[in-house]
């Protein structure tokens, strides 16, 4: 059985630079920097928003920073978000832009002309993992079920997701059906513009499944609106126990989807200081570990030049990736 590890890969490749976080909590933060605006890519309610509202919560009740505020720019597949930071960077040196491993697949496939090296590169911060979730009425159990409602009616069996056609949440399920045996240029995707709409899409029963980050499925089936299929990591995550990993289902593939922060081109470097330092204290708050346990999110924590080469393994080994499936 093929066997796609991109995620245990990845995390390799920051293991390096990954913050342990300790038993010592920070007894009263000493606050780091006055304000951040938090610039996210895509609309409400996706892994983007929850990361940037989780990250600044975190920051501010520990008192890191004074204060944060949120503004959503979707479009372009995140590019818009990403020009504006680079066209308006004299005025945007408060600014941080929230983004993940889409900023990677987005500029192989020319989705918008940027890239990560046209950034500021503050720091890598979490890990998400995926899954597939369906509707609570639907007949799907279990990924047994939706690979045999697959095999029985292909086009009927469409599964959605908050990125672009051959983005991040297609190429997971794309993933996902090929180690499971199945064609995975066969699936019918559909897109949908950031993870709140996808999801609403699943719940008014445009689509038969989502493929979606864990974090944004946990309170949806907590609150028993989905199901979850499947989860795309090694064990089972605590957040949520009820979820049976792609493995112990007999789908033998991982994989973990980094977020992290960037800034304007030119920022200067005491700004970039303090902003990488705002974020390395955060980890040992009680504050930050509340929202990451709340979240089911991984530590991966790099920052500078270590984020620059987990970004560049990430590139290398997305693009073969994406080139075995037929996306490049």
């Amino acid at each position: 059985m093929t066997q796609l590890t991109l995620g245990r890969r990845a995390l390799m490749l920051a293991a390096a630079a990954t913050l342990s976080l300790g038993s010592a909590t920070l007894a009263t933060a000493e606050q780091v920097v006055d304000s951040i605006h938090f610039l996210i890519p895509g609309g409400a309610g996706g892994g983007w928003d929850g990361t940037a509202r989780g990250t600044g919560e975190a920051l501010t009740k520990s008192g890191l920073v004074g204060n944060a505020s949120y503004e959503n720019m979707s479009g372009g597949g995140g590019g818009k978000a990403i020009g504006y930071l680079i066209e308006n960077a004299d005025s945007l040196h408060n600014t941080m832009m929230v983004n993940s491993t889409p900023i990677v697949i987005r500029s192989l496939t020319g989705v918008f002309p940027h890239n990560f090296r046209d950034l500021t590169l503050v720091s890598g911060t979490i890990g998400d993992y995926a899954a597939i979730v369906v509707h609570k009425d639907s007949a799907l159990s279990s990924m047994g079920d939706l690979m045999a409602a697959f095999d029985a009616d292909p086009n009927g069996t469409a599964i959605g997701g908050g990125s672009v056609p051959g983005g991040m949440d297609h190429l997971v399920a794309a993933m996902v059906m090929e180690a499971a045996g199945k064609d995975a240029l066969a699936v019918k995707y559909i897109p949908y513009d950031a993870g709140g709409k996808a999801m609403a899409a699943l719940l008014s029963g445009e689509i038969a499944a989502l493929s979606t980050g864990f974090s944004e499925a946990v309170a949806l089936a907590e609150a028993g609106e989905v199901k979850i299929l499947g989860v795309t990591s090694d064990d089972r995550v605590a957040a949520y126990g009820d979820a049976p990993t792609m493995k112990e289902q007999g789908i033998d593939t991982t994989f973990v989807n980094w977020r992290g922060f960037f800034a304007a081109p030119g920022l200067p470097e005491d700004k970039l200081a303090m902003y990488q330092d705002a974020i390395s204290k955060m980890y040992d708050t009680p504050e930050w570990e509340e929202v990451r346990a709340r979240n089911g999110w991984v530590n991966i924590h790099n920052s500078g030049d270590d984020f620059k080469t987990f970004l560049e393994g990430q590139e290398q080994v997305i693009g073969d990736l994406m080139k075995k499936l037929g996306f490049l």
